[in-house]
């Protein structure tokens, strides 16, 4: 389990990455955050031609379920292996 210090540490990290990360990586790290921060999804999927809030939401929705603890421990290590790579 990651502490409250270290998720907000990598999350800290995760904006001072040295590549930055595909599309799929940002979607995830998106989604385990506002797992960890916000537990699971609520409200409409976003509709019309708002591609990138539709991908968000779905990826957020694609981990429903998850605890906000594995959620924030997933956050931390996947910044952890992004940060060291």
């Amino acid at each position: 389990m990651a502490t409250t210090e270290e998720f907000e540490a990598a999350a800290q990290r995760a904006q001072q990455l040295p590549t930055k990360p595909s599309n799929l990586v940002l979607l995830q790290l998106y989604a385990l955050y506002k797992q960890a921060t916000e537990g699971d999804v609520s409200g409409d999927r976003p509709g019309g031609f708002d591609f990138k809030a539709i991908a968000k939401y779905d990826a957020w929705a694609g981990i429903s379920g998850k605890s906000q603890d594995d959620a924030r421990k997933e956050y931390v290590d996947l910044v952890n292996f992004l940060a060291d790579a």
